[in-house]
């Protein structure tokens, strides 16, 4: 792709959505492959601004409704797993094929778009202004090719595009709070800790996360359009290809995670440097969680050295990030124990996860990552309530209610628990912490956002403190009182059959068992 250098008035979001935040220097390391100023890209795919009143667009809503029904509408809708969009991009996984393809995305993508219009059209009443749209992805293999048809969707929907190249989930939501940036929305383009065959999409607006409910109208608006574009109906306009902005968000964003630590630790001798003295070990799995040690902890004044698979690498040849994984736990403990590190950190490949160590090399994720902070947040909150998803145990309850907590069990799935918090504040209950066994945590404090690096970040904090208030021991000793079951074993299992069909046929499964168990 050709590139130009970026006028700076292209640089400066809308006055109306300016917020609070800071900026900073691009990291180094594995982020420098990004360029260091901002620039124009041109991407390698279809025309650029808002569709005509009249052609591929309504044709593709009316006359193929029918159409999107069958088979190929199907292939889209089921790419949608839950409030995201999940499939396979590469070659190379038994009995599947790839259904994530260029189309797909670019249709996803262009749905967005659409989706965004319409919304604000509703809110205000009129179109207002070209939406802004980032976009950022995780290390895999097909992320550079998916990018750049993304690219093309969001533009044929009339949107200015804004590449943030290498990032995490919860940066890619922050570019929507940060001043600089202020995006209208935000794209991230990761499939978790999932093979590297696979690839999906994780949708933002400035008010959190996309709902189920919502990204399912997305994917039937694209399903008509896939449709129409295999039938080679309507979408095909030839124009320039889209003008795309490369942005550095993740300087601004290790910048806000520095802040908060110095802010809130506020050290007596050396404001700037509070983690002066402090051995921590990052375990980023070759995913996107490398910047943490580097353009965090580092610049706080931390001994990274020891750290684990900084570097991202798309093939994951490591291990899979992941802080349930078992081998992401066991090195990480290695490591803090042969370099006497305070604390080990594991990250998933997008880093709305995370999990700990404490310096007695205990894994602390699941309940004990809940149970942690829990105690941290009660101790600010007192009172407050916990929600988690109801794979926690009986111990997690008598934890939280002695610390004088109430703790609210809801359904599996990272957004089902965050939608919960959301809705018991609104109802006046006072509700801090949201999070699920598998390591997403939510906190009110931070926008509701399930973001492994702000976790750490409380851990730390407290950490610090603990040690400036002369106490003996690690962040493991805020749990210790937690009573855990002596055996937990987490199944998965496939479900076998059409994919159409899975979804009833796990409803079937599940049923049966409860009979079976009753």
């Amino acid at each position: 792709m050709a590139t130009i250098a970026a006028p700076p008035a292209a640089l400066q979001p809308c006055e109306h959505a300016r917020r609070p935040g800071g900026a900073l220097r691009p990291p180094p390391r594995a982020w420098s492959g990004r360029r260091r100023c901002c620039q124009v890209i041109r991407a390698t795919a279809s025309s650029r601004g808002r569709p005509a009143a009249t052609g591929s667009g309504q044709l593709e809503s009316t006359t193929l409704g029918a159409s999107a029904g069958g088979e190929d509408g199907d292939v889209i809708r089921r790419l949608q797993n839950g409030p995201d969009v999940r499939g396979v991009a590469l070659e190379g996984e038994k009995g599947r094929a790839v259904d994530l393809t260029p189309l797909a995305v670019e249709v996803i993508g262009e749905s967005f778009g659409e989706w965004l219009r319409d919304q604000r059209r509703e809110r205000e009443g009129e179109e207002g202004e070209q939406l802004r749209v980032s976009v950022g992805r995780d290390p895999r293999l097909s992320g550079s090719r998916l990018s750049a048809v993304l690219f093309a969707g969001l533009a044929k929907a009339g949107c200015a595009v804004f590449d943030m190249g290498l990032a995490t989930t919860p940066a890619c939501f922050m570019s929507t709070i940060l001043p600089r940036f202020s995006y209208d929305a935000s794209i991230m383009m990761t499939a978790s800790h999932l093979p590297y065959t696979r690839n999906g999409l994780k949708f933002f607006t400035k008010r959190g996360g996309l709902s189920s409910v919502e990204v399912e109208g997305i994917c039937d608006r694209a399903a008509r359009k896939y449709v129409a574009r295999k039938m080679g109906l309507g979408g095909g306009g030839l124009g320039m290809p889209p003008v795309v902005m490369r942005v550095d968000l993740m300087s601004a964003y290790a910048q806000h995670l520095r802040d908060i630590i110095k802010e809130r630790v506020a050290h007596p001798t050396h404001y700037d440097t509070p983690l002066e003295g402090f051995k921590v070990i990052v375990n980023a799995g070759n995913g996107c969680g490398g910047f943490f040690a580097w353009d965090v902890l580092e610049k706080l004044g931390a001994d990274t050295t020891g750290s684990l698979h900084l570097e991202p690498d798309g093939m994951f040849p490591n291990h899979m990030p992941n802080p349930e994984d078992a081998t992401a736990m066991s090195l990480t403990r290695g490591a803090v124990l042969s370099r006497g590190a305070d604390l080990g950190v594991v990250f998933d490949t997008d880093v709305d996860r995370s999990g700990v160590v404490d310096d007695a090399g205990a894994a602390i994720n699941g309940d004990r990552l809940i149970a942690l902070i829990s105690a941290i947040v009660l101790a600010e909150h007192p009172g407050t309530t916990v929600v988690t998803d109801a794979r926690a145990g009986d111990g997690l309850t008598r934890f939280i209610e002695a610390r004088g907590g109430r703790h609210c069990l809801y359904r599996v799935g990272y957004r089902n628990v965050i939608d919960k918090g959301m809705q018991l504040n609104a109802d006046g209950v006072e509700t801090h912490v949201m999070m699920e066994t598998t390591g997403h945590g939510a906190l009110r404090e931070n926008h509701f956002l399930d973001d492994g690096a702000y976790m750490v970040v409380k851990i730390i904090i407290e950490m610090v403190r603990m040690r400036l208030a002369g106490l003996e021991g690690g962040v493991g000793g805020l749990i210790r009182d937690l009573e855990e079951p002596a055996e937990s074993v987490l199944l998965r299992m496939d479900i076998v059959g059409e994919p159409k069909s899975a979804k009833q046929r796990g409803i079937e499964a599940v049923e049966a068992f409860k009979k079976y168990i009753e």
